[in-house]
């Protein structure tokens, strides 16, 4: 897939996650040590994550864990 379409899936499913959290972008990025505006570029897909962000976001922000493939 196009590595475009990927990131703002990615995107689209952080906020979608947040939201069902009930989480505003600033509880999100207290939880997360970082600024509601890194939360909000990443989720507005005008800022790419590193894998380690994303794990942050996911294991302190939304009590998950990042589950990654490799599909070859």
């Amino acid at each position: 897939m196009e590595a475009g379409y990927e990131n703002f899936k990615i995107a689209v499913m952080l906020q979608q996650a947040r939201l069902e959290k009930g989480l505003t972008q600033e509880e999100l990025a207290d939880r997360v040590r970082t600024t509601k505006s890194n939360i909000s570029k990443i989720e507005n897909n005008i800022k790419e994550a590193w894998i380690s962000t994303l794990q942050k976001i996911v294991e302190f922000g939304f009590g998950g864990y990042l589950d990654l493939s490799i599909r070859l």
